[in-house]
Parts: C-alpha cells; structure tokens; sequence
C-alpha cells in the first residue's frame, strides 16, 4: 500500500523548509507529486538537517521492512536509490562521519539494494563503493556497523566489474579477518560475512587471491561441524561450503583443496551428516565440491575413436569426420582440467543488459521459411526414379482379376553369405569341468563347446509331432510355457554316417550344445562334462544338427528363428559380426504386466556418489580388473574366475570394455560411432557367470548427454535366458538405485566440439540376478536390428490379401553393403475399367520413413505396427490402402544399426542434418529418399503427409514436430504483415486427431517452429524445398508417459505398435476431413484457429517448444550433478540439450496445444 501524504509527513518536512534555500518553498516540494513516497524523497533530497535525515531514515526502514518488495519496487521506481548513494558520499565528508547516519542508511540500502537492479554499477558510478569499503575497514570492532554494511558489500558484490574492484581493493582478506572458527557469539554477523565472502569469490580473479586459504576455510568448517552438535548453525556451515565451492571452480582452487585432504575431511563430515535428514544440503554442496575436486582422468581407452573402423572412400573437405581423418595418433583424448573462460573475465565496465528468455536458434529469416518457388534439380535427372512409381503408370492389364491369389510384390533375393554363424550366444554358458587347459598365449575363450555353422544346420518347428519325444502338443493358445520349455529343452541329432552316402540315424537324442550348458546346470549339472565328450564324439563323426524350437506364431506371428538366422547370413557388418543375441533368434512376446516409472529412492545419487568418492579415499580397496575390452581383438574376453563375462560381437551390439572395480561392481565404457569420437549412448550386451542374490552394481561411464530420463524414472531393458527357457521369453525393465550424474572422466575439447573442461555423466543401476548360470542382456531400449526388419518384410509378405498392392523395392545400397528397403503399399484397382485405374493412380501419397538415428528402436517398433496395420485383413485396414498410396523407407540408417551405432551412419555423420545437401557417396540413403520427394514434386504429386518416425530420450509421451511460418514467427521478434503470414492451419489437424485418439499422444508437448539448427532435418527440408505442408518428425519416448491412459508407466513394444497403428486410423481420419465434400465445411479448420489463438498468449513466455528438452520437476533430493561450476554451458550443436541439475527447478512450460 503506497505510503500518502499525511500530517505527520507534514511536521516532517518543516525542519526541511528553515535547511534549504529561499526557492525550495514546501509549495515547490509538494508539487512535484501527492504521494507519500515522493514527499519523504524530496525532503530526503534537499534537507541539511541531520536529525531530519535520520527522521526519514528511520521512516524508510520501518516503511520497507512492513512493505515488501511492492514498495520497495515503488521506492526504487522514484529514484530512491540514487538518493540515499548520494547521501552516503555526503555522509563520508563529515568530519568523522556520523555513525548512525551510516547505520541507517546501509540499513536501507541493504533492503534496496536486492530490488534494484542497475544498484551495482550506481554505488560504482556514485563512489560509494569505496565509501563502504573504507567504513568496513575502520570499524571491523564494530559489529552494530559492520553488519549492515557486510549486507550492502553482498549486493555489490553481485556485480561481477564491482566484485573485480573490491578483490582489488583487499576486501577479499578482509572477509577472512572476520570470520573464524566455532563460537557461539555474533553468528549472525559471521553468517552474513561467509555470504559476502561467498558472492566476491563467483568472481575467478577473487578465487584465485583466496586459494591460500582453502587450509583455513577446511579447518573452519571442520571446527564447526565438530562443534555444531546440536544443529543450530547449519547456514553457518553450508556458508564455508559455498566460499569452497566457488574457490574451486578453478584448478589452482581444487588442486589446493587435494593438497589440503578436503576429500578425506568433507567425506568423513558428510558421512556423518547422513543420518541426519535437515543436514542435506551440506551433503549435498559437500559432494559437488568433492566430484569438482575428483583428479580428472581420461577414459581407461587406447582411443576414444570408435574401435571399429570404416575406410571411406571419399572423407568431406570439412567438419568433425575431416578433422577425425586429419588427427596424429595420440591426440584425440587429452585430459583438460582446464577452467570455462578462466581468463575471459571483464575487468571492465561491462552495462548491465535486460536477458529476455529468447531462443536464438529460432529462424527469423521469413524468406527461409516460404517454400522454395524453384526445384533445385532438372527433371532429366530425376526421371531414373520413375522405376520406383510403377504403381503411377500400372495399367494392369495383365493382371487376372479372376484369380484370388493376384496382386503385385516384388520381394528382393538376399545374397547368400558362407561365413560362420554362432546361434544363439547363450552358449558362453560356461561349462565348470574343462577337459583341456588352454596353450599359453591362447585366449581362454568361456565356453569350450565349438560353434555350430548355421549353413549345416536346420532350424524347424516341431509342427507335425515327428521326433523322438513324449510331449504332448497343447490347444492353440494354452500351455505356451510349457510348450516353450518342451522345445527348447528337446533336440534330435540325426544325419549321414561318417562316410557320407545318406543312411544311418543316431540314436542319441539330447540337447544342442549351444542350450546344454545351461539346462545341465539349470537341472543340477553332473552332466555337463559328459555332454562336451559326448559332443566331441559327435563333431568328430560330422554330424548336423537339428534344433527345434517351440511354434510361437499365435503370439510372435511375424517372427521365426529360421529365418532370422538365414536374414543375419545376408546382413554386412564391419566387425563381420559371427554370432547371433537370443533375444533376436528367439524373439520378444511384449509382458502383460503393468510396468511402472520407477519411483526414484531419495538419496540414491549422493550414494552413488560417494561409493566413488571412495575410489580415491581408499584406493587399495579398488580392483581394477579388466574383464572385456574389444580394443585386444584377439580375445576381447578376458576369463575372470568369479568375475562376470560380457560380450557385445553381435549385430546392433555395443559394449567397449568392461572393468570389474569392486567384487560386484562393474565400470561399462560404450564404443564411439564408427567413424566418430562420440554419441554414446546405445548399448546393448551379454552379460553372464552370475551369482544369484549378489547384488550388482553397473555404471556406464562415458554418457554425453547432461540429462536422461533415467533420472525420472526409465529402467535398462533385460532379456533372461533361463526365463525364456522357462515359457517367458520377454524384454523387462529391471534395475533399482537408478540415476545418472556428472562424473570425474574428463571429455577431450576435440569430441566436445572444441568446448574445454567438459565431463562425461555415468549411468548407473543395481541388479540382482534370480538364476545361476544365467545369460542376459541389457539394452538401452528394445533392439530391433537390420536383420529383424529384413525377417519381418518377408513375413509382411506372406500376409498379403489378394486386394493389397504390396511392392518392395531396393532404393539403395549403403556405404557399408545393404540394401535400403522401399516399400509400397496401396488397394488393389477393384478392376481394369479406366474408371478404377485413374482412382488407383490418382491416390495422395503418404512418405513415411524411420530410424535414421540408429539408437531410436523404438521407431522402428511404432513403424511395425505401421506396417503390420497396414497389411492387416481389417476393412479399416482395406479403407486406408483404398484412400493413398503409401511410400516408406522403413529403415533410412542400415549401417549405423547393424554396427551398433547410436546417432550416425559409416559415414561418422549424423544422416538427420544432411537433408539439404545430400552426398551420393556419402549419404546415399538420403540422397535417394529426397530424390524420389523431388521427383514427386516435379510431377506435381508431392505427398500429402510426410512423416519421419523419432526415438526421444528426455521426454515422455508420444508427440510431433511440424513447420509452421506463422507460429516461428510469433516466438520472434520480427515484424511481418498480414499477407506475409497467410498460412493454411491443416498442419495441425493430423496431430490434433493423434492427440483425440492415440492414449500416449501428447497435443501439449507438440511444437510447429521452425529453428536453424534444425533447417537441415528431413522435416524442415521436406516442407520447405518439397513444398508438403503436413511435413513431421514424430517423437516416442523411450521412457514412458505422464498424461492418459498410459499416466505412470513406462512405455513397451505393445503401446509403441499400437501407436503405429493408430497413426494409420488418424490418416485416415484426416482423409475423411480432407475430402472435398468435408471441405466445403471448414469447421474443423476454425476450431484449430481457436485453439492456436488460445494458446499464442502462452507462447510469449516460452522461448522455445522445441528445445524444451527437459520438463521434468526437480528432485527432493537435491544434488547438482553439474560438478563444473554452476554456469558452465551445455552447447552441443547435434543435440541442443540444455543443461540441468537435480537442484535446479525445471518449471513446466507451456507449449502450443
């Protein structure tokens, strides 16, 4: 409430009136306004009289100590601050300077000050900085005086030119003659000095004057924590912590910390704080300091290029991959402890500049956000792509409409391959009696069953009940695991004698080595070592095997061993991948239990933490055991006696190197990107030699991102093989004491886009594993390999109806050698009339394509579903193909999967940001998937939806990404007429639909804006240059949802395929609401206006919806896993992240609904 005018104010202001000059009259004060506030300035202003200043000054105090920041606002708002800087400078010329004249007005300036955000560089510009600085100096006795002016000293100090000064000035070893160690008197004065101290040691000059008193400010809080028993002081304490902290956010500062054994004082003073739940912010800041202070180390790689290599036959003139091929050996990874812009502080003056939340990478080029009015290629070199749209010129004349089994497919023949395949990997199982040690020098391997070559193997189903065995078929649908055990527990070995000619039958049945292993031990194990002999025996006679594997078809229709294992023979990879993971032969049959997001356990990452503080406190308890490392070729697995055994040579697999560093903790390092010296963050590998109930713990250490969904709530994925023997063969999210965290392994500048001091981040998670002499998996998100999409086209088209038009095409070879499937799906014409074929090729296209980012299987099971509706029998199904012609690349990166890659292709180069200038020999994926959209265009057939299907790691729910001029312009600042603006809103009605339909689809957390680091995706290109207006990336989770149906449960491989699914019914919904008869009723397109108009209020405060990467509130457990200092920038162009910390509150942002 505005303080007015009144009688007292009156009595007030004539001692004023007798003090001033004849012409400040009180008519001439009261004119300038009627308020109270300007009344007591006024006379503040032009008074001599000293007891009349401390009259009003004892009014201001009272005024803004029961106003509140309101009338402070107001206060500063009529030019208050000035008025009282310029009375310090007055004050100070007094001879002495009356000191209670000092206390008021450092009283009031120390409320002001906060309020105001230019009260920096006035007290600077005014002179009062020195003036306080010298009062402090003389008065350090005096704590009535001092303590107000410690609190004016805090609020200069926030300016980083004022802080500079005063660190000049001496104020910095001031501060440390103030504070001292425990004593139960002036803690209010000794709170106030350790945060002035604190606020001067932000800035890196101050920090570096008071690294020789690091050995004080330990032996302080040391005291203090000794002392404090009853708790009373806890800002006291957490004050020393803060002037660490900022001391060491330089390496002078964390290398005087390690001299001064912090690590060992703040982890014994932080261990004994655990109990105590108030004392958490001191275990907190404690283990901020402590990570900071970790002795950086590099990664324990010879290289931290990938370990697989791809030569290219033509390297780009530029960019990271040149610079990759350009490097001498050695210099790829080199620790840097170096500071962010150590040396880069202003010691200057530097104006204060409003930082409105804006988004920089927004487009503000209109011209960039128009289609372009001119195809960039002559038609004559796009007419070779008129093979791969026959359907457009198909008169099907010789087609006989007559005959139930017509239709159209043209299925490519996968080339045979003669190298040897091991099927599954379950046979590391290891068998405990050896016959045989191995020579010296030669790799132990883990099992010493030898491998079966899959070109002499037949893989088939028991379907016809021959064979030598007892069991029972069940019903269809009953019994499946038992159905499961029976198979994969029975196996006929038969063939020819030793002389070949075909007779003789063995009479032996038993078990396939590959699985017997396992079972023995499963049952009980005296048999194991009989099984090796006895298979010996029957290696030595040329036997071939037959192992027969349960029918899963009622659950698994589009999956079969067999040919998976015939699909893997085609498929190149660069390691020559020789082995097959059992999760992929045998297949996943999605649980139907409810999977929840995990509940975060509070303190689950500060203990994480300091089990790695421990490392370097007590470093003989640290085994550091190499047990995997894929750099030692030869023998990548390393036999550890008790230790775990790990293996990734498998397709999609990627585990680098694996170092046991307690008896049951394990630290996991993921191979690079071939061809790159980063994007790590896919994994998938074999664990096994397990022991049940121990609990273990597994930290992957070279994580890049500065956030992960892991932190809320994500579980790793594991496939058991014993479970799958037993009838469960499934992929379930498993792990507890989940969280991801900076770590203390230092990123080279040159993986880190030439950014210094940057870390990696660990994810780690505990497991116990429930069967002895088990093998599983982990990975970072259901695998779906090359191979797999291979099998599941095959069997897609042996579930074509004789009224579907099913083509595949090959549009390409890879860099690495294969195929990059085309598929083209549309309705049979009902006939050969000209009527039906003119409908049958005047049909809108629809462009879908999928995992061009390697790591992202999750759109390749949204894209199963996709196609598996597609070719369904449903009349939903029929009605769709009978409305568009589908074109889809299901799989844009073959290569980047089947090695294991996470982001790139062979090409070492992320394939979703070369969409405007595609190289043939490069990127031959994209440069022929946009030559067929350019075809399209030049013959005026341009698509009515394209759609590129996405994986996304730090958000949940399903969601879309579209263009839209007029919406990237409202989070602009530029200007554009009316006419300039004119835009079709049908862009949003296909998601508006997923949004009404589909349970994990989020309208919210869709965006429409155009950025520049994205101007080179599929989806910016596609709209812009291709000129489709419905041009999308859809987003799945990789976590799971937060709205709907789905509302606190992680997502799967069902909801993923029934997204797909559901997108196909939203075309079609969108073909109903599209048609010309909807057309003539623009209803719907008025009802997305409304809601655009409602939300465009909302857009202002948001700087951007689609760098929105983190929505996740922040933590109970407050830990700032950013152990660099705290402003320390995440600028990752390829992912835009930004950075956060457990601390940090990470507000919910609207976004366009």
């Amino acid at each position: 409430m505005e303080y007015r005018y009144t009688e007292r104010s009156s009595r007030l202001v004539e001692p004023a009136e007798r003090s001033t000059s004849p012409e400040k009259t009180r008519k001439e004060i009261m004119s300038k306004g009627s308020s109270g506030m300007e009344v007591i300035l006024a006379t503040l202003e032009n008074t001599q009289d000293l007891q009349t200043i401390l009259n009003i000054l004892y009014i201001l105090n009272e005024l803004l100590t029961v106003g509140g920041g309101r009338r402070i606002g107001v206060f500063v708002s009529k030019g208050g601050t000035g008025i009282l800087l310029q009375l310090v400078i007055s004050a100070s010329k007094e001879s002495p300077p009356s000191e209670e004249v000092m206390l008021q007005l450092h009283s009031v300036l120390a409320k002001v000050g906060p309020k105001d955000r230019k009260f920096g560089v006035k007290a600077r510009l005014n002179g009062a900085l020195n003036v306080t600085v010298n009062l402090l100096k003389q008065n350090l006795q005096n704590h009535k005086l001092l303590l107000p002016c410690l609190l004016v000293l805090q609020v200069y100090s926030s300016n980083t030119v004022n802080a500079v000064s005063l660190g000049k000035n001496g104020v910095v070893e001031l501060m440390f003659k103030i504070i001292g160690p425990y004593s139960k008197k002036n803690t209010s004065l000794l709170k106030v000095s350790l945060d002035t101290l604190g606020a001067l040691l932000k800035s890196k000059t101050n920090a570096r004057r008071a690294v020789v008193h690091v050995p004080v400010l330990l032996y302080i809080y040391h005291d203090w924590h000794r002392n404090d028993t009853c708790h009373r002081h806890i800002l006291i304490r957490k004050g020393i912590l803060g002037c660490l902290k900022n001391i060491t956010n330089i390496k002078l500062g964390r290398k005087a910390f390690i001299d001064a054994d912090g690590m060992r004082i703040l982890y014994n003073t932080s261990t004994e704080c655990l109990p105590v739940r108030t004392l958490d912010p001191l275990i907190n800041t404690s283990s901020l300091i402590m990570r900071k202070c970790f002795p950086k180390n590099r990664l324990p790689l010879p290289t931290i290029k990938s370990v697989f290599h791809h030569q290219l036959l033509r390297v780009p003139a530029g960019g990271p991959v040149a610079q990759l091929y350009n490097q001498p050996l050695g210099v790829d990874d080199v620790v840097d402890e170096s500071d962010d812009n150590e040396d880069a502080e202003a010691e200057n003056e530097v104006e204060e500049k409003d930082h409105h939340a804006g988004n920089d990478d927004i487009e503000t080029d209109i011209n960039k956000l128009r289609p372009k009015e001119t195809h960039s290629r002559p038609f004559e070199e796009l007419k070779i792509y008129e093979r791969f749209f026959m359907e457009l010129s198909e008169d099907f004349q010789v087609l006989n409409f007559d005959n139930p089994k017509r239709g159209v497919t043209a299925t490519p023949a996968a080339p045979k391959s003669h190298r040897q395949i091991i099927v599954p990997t379950a046979q590391a199982l290891p068998l405990k009696n050896h016959t045989a040690a191995p020579l010296q020098g030669e790799c132990p391997h883990p099992a010493t069953v030898p491998p079966l070559d899959l070109d002499t193997i037949n893989i088939t189903k028991d379907q016809d009940g021959c064979g030598d065995h007892t069991h029972s078929r069940p019903h269809p649908g009953a019994g499946l695991e038992q159905e499961l055990v029976q198979g994969l527990e029975r196996v006929a070995l038969d063939g020819a004698g030793p002389q070949g000619g075909g007779g003789g039958v063995n009479k032996h049945n038993r078990q396939s080595p590959i699985l017997a292993a396992g079972v023995a031990a499963r049952l009980g194990g005296e048999g194991e070592e009989m099984l090796a002999e006895e298979w010996a025996e029957e290696e030595e006679g040329g036997e071939g095997a037959v192992l027969q594997v349960p029918d899963t078809a009622l659950l698994l229709p589009l999956h079969d061993p067999d040919l998976y294992v015939e699909m893997v023979k085609s498929t190149c990879s660069v390691p020559q991948f020789s082995e097959v993971a059992y999760p992929d032969y045998f297949g996943h049959v999605a649980p139907t239990f409810r999977e929840h997001i995990l509940e975060r356990v509070y303190g689950v990452q500060r203990t994480k933490i300091f089990q790695d503080i421990e490392r370097l406190i007590h470093p003989n308890d640290i085994l550091d055991k190499v047990v995997y490392d894929l750099d030692i070729q030869s023998c990548p697995v390393i036999d550890g006696g008790e230790s775990l055994k790990f293996n990734s040579q498998f397709e999609s697999g990627n585990l680098r190197k694996a170092v046991q560093v307690r008896k049951f903790e394990y630290d996991l390092v993921l191979n690079s990107d071939i061809n790159s010296n980063h994007y790590h963050q896919w994994f998938y590998f074999e664990v096994s030699g397990m022991r049940v109930g121990a609990p273990y713990r597994f930290n992957i250490i070279n994580c890049e991102k500065s956030n992960s969904q892991f932190n809320y709530g994500m579980q790793v994925l594991m496939y058991s093989v014993q479970e799958a023997i037993s009838g469960r063969p499934r992929w379930v999210r498993t792990g507890t004491d989940i969280c991801y965290y900076k770590n203390h392994f230092s990123r080279s500048s040159i993986a880190a886009g030439g950014q210094k001091g940057k870390s990696y981040y660990t994810m780690t998670f505990s497991m116990t594993f429930n069967h002895k002499d088990d093998v599983c998996y982990f990975a970072y998100h259901y695998p779906y390999t090359y191979s797999t999409l291979k099998m599941h086209l095959q069997k897609l088209e042996a579930l074509r109806t004789p009224q579907t038009y099913l083509r595949e095409d090959v549009l390409c070879e890879t860099l690495g050698g294969n195929s990059c499937p085309l598929l083209t799906i549309t309705a049979m014409p009902e006939s050969t009339s000209n009527d039906q074929i003119c409908q049958f090729r005047n049909r809108p296209l629809v462009f879908l394509s999928s995992r061009v980012h390697p790591g992202e299987t999750n759109a390749s099971w949204v894209m199963k579903g996709t196609l598996e509706f597609l070719m369904g029998s449903s009349p939903l199904a029929q009605s769709l193909r009978e409305a568009y012609i589908f074109k889809i690349v299901p799989m844009l990166n073959p290569d980047g999967v089947v090695n294991g890659n996470h982001r790139c292709s062979l090409s070492g180069e992320d394939l979703n940001r070369q969409w405007q200038n595609p190289s043939p020999e490069l990127h031959p994926t994209i440069y022929h998937t946009k030559s067929l959209l350019q075809y399209l265009a030049a013959i005026q057939r341009a698509p009515l939806v394209f759609c590129d299907y996405h994986g996304h790691s730090r958000k949940k729910n399903v969601f879309m990404y579209g263009c839209s001029l007029k919406e990237t312009v409202w989070e602009t600042n530029i200007s554009a007429t009316s006419c300039e603006l004119h835009e079709d809103l049908g862009y949003r009605t296909l998601p508006k639909i997923l949004s009404q339909m589909a349970p994990a689809f989020s309208m919210a957390s869709c965006s429409f804006v155009v950025e520049r680091s994205k101007e080179a995706t599929a989806r910016v290109v596609v709209w812009r240059e291709i000129g489709v207006q419905r041009s999308y990336t859809m987003e799945s989770t990789l976590c799971g949802c937060d709205q709907g149906k789905y509302k606190g449960l992680q997502i799967g491989t069902r909801e993923l395929e029934e997204m797909g699914a559901q997108f196909c019914v939203a075309l079609l919904r969108l073909k109903r609401q599209t048609s010309p008869l909807k057309l003539r009723n623009h209803a719907h397109l008025l009802d997305v206006e409304s809601d655009l108009m409602e939300t465009r209020c909302k857009v202002s405060s948001n700087p951007s919806t689609y760098l929105l990467e983190d929505e996740e509130q922040s933590f109970m457990e407050e830990v700032d896993y950013s152990a660099e200092s705290g402003d320390e920038p995440d600028n990752d162009p390829n992912t835009a992240d930004n950075h956060l910390s457990d601390s940090e509150s990470n507000k919910h942002r609207d976004s366009l609904t």
